[in-house]
Order: C-alpha cells, then structure tokens, then sequence
C-alpha cells in the first residue's frame, strides 16, 4: 500500500511540474501582453519600448512604483505608473494610470481588484466617463490639487454604494501622481541639462572657428 501511493505521489508530481514548465511560458506572454496593452490604453500615442526603459519612482508614501516613460522620437509624451491601495473594500486595488506632461491624466486601466461585483468593481469604466464630469478623473490636473471623493470635500463623484472602493482608487492615483512628478521634474532637468550642455558645446565651436 505505501508502495503503491508513493508511486501515485510521484506520479502526479512529475504530471504536474511538466503541466507547469508547459503553460509558464503562455501564461508570462499573457501578463506581458495584458501590461502592453494597459501602457497603451493610458498613454498618448509612443513608439518606444516603455517596459524596457521601466524603473522606480518613490510614491510618497513609503513605497515605490514601476514607472514607464511613453516617447515618440525624441521627444516624452508622458508616463503610465503601475499604482495601488491596499485599502479597497475587499483588499488590494491595483491600477495603470497615465499622464502627459501637463499633469493630466490620460486614462486608466483597472488591473487587479477583488471588490464587489456591480458595486465597488464598477471602477473599471465609472472614473473615465467622460459624459459625467462629475466622476470621471479624465483629464484632471492634479498640479491643482489631489483627488478626493465629494463626500471627503473633494470633486469626485463616488461610486454609489461603493465609498471605500471610490478612496482607494483616489489614494492609487494620488500614489501615482507623486511618483509622475517625480519623474516628470528629473525627465525635464535632464533636458535642461542636455540643452545647456549642446549650447555650451556650439558657443565653444563658434569661437574656435572665429580664433
């Protein structure tokens, strides 16, 4: 009998670590494909490779945050911030949201959450109704101010029913918009810094030719 069950064990072991090898790899193009298209969706138009030039970004509140530039040419069309809260209705919230460099907010896409269906998951589409400017975020400078929900004194409309849920979303893109400043101000002070240098170099090739 421990004989028999031990090779069952062994078995079902072996099936299951070669299922596993064999869907790793689909299942990593699936989340890879799923952050591509959420980078997308929230950004403006961009032809790099915003996933290979990711880095961190403190967000203000003791944690950090994977920020992914969006550039066309040259030039920086904005970020896309893969934020959270840990305090929606039924756990963790987990959001991509994007701005250009005006500190308005493109979009955004839900990635992760628990909440309750029909109430707190409406999330997903309720913030970026533009026809209700009451509750969408579309397009909000945050450079004005933080997001709240009006019940907080703020100007956003919560999600009915579903106020915790409607928090922790502001409090996910609040997290984001710190860490997009962040990376906005050393985005455009390296350029700064880039265009003094070109300048230098140019006003030094001028006098050389005029010697």
């Amino acid at each position: 009998m421990f004989l028999s069950l031990s090779v069952i064990c062994l078995t079902v072991a072996l099936l299951l670590a070669q299922v596993n090898k064999m869907t790793a790899e689909p299942i990593a193009d699936a989340r890879a494909m799923k952050l591509q298209n959420a980078i997308s969706e929230v950004v403006p138009p961009f032809d790099n490779d915003p996933v290979a030039e990711a880095y961190l970004m403190p967000d203000g509140m003791g944690d950090s945050l994977l920020v992914y530039p969006a550039r066309s040419g040259d030039e920086l069309m904005g970020f896309a911030l893969n934020s959270f809260s840990n305090n929606g209705f039924s756990g963790t919230i987990r959001i991509m949201v994007g701005f250009d460099m005006e500190h308005k907010i493109v979009n955004y896409a839900v990635l992760q959450h628990a909440e309750t269906p029909g109430l707190g998951s409406k999330m997903t589409e309720w913030f970026r109704d533009i026809t209700r400017p009451g509750q969408s975020v579309v397009g909000r400078d945050l450079s004005q101010g933080v997001l709240s929900v009006s019940k907080d004194g703020g100007e956003v409309d919560a999600i009915t029913a579903s106020t915790i849920t409607s928090r922790a979303f502001m409090e996910a893109v609040n997290r984001a918009y710190t860490a997009y400043s962040g990376s906005r101000e050393d985005a455009l002070s390296g350029a700064t810094v880039a265009a003094d240098k070109e300048d230098k170099e140019i006003t030094e090739a001028e006098g050389e030719k005029d010697e």
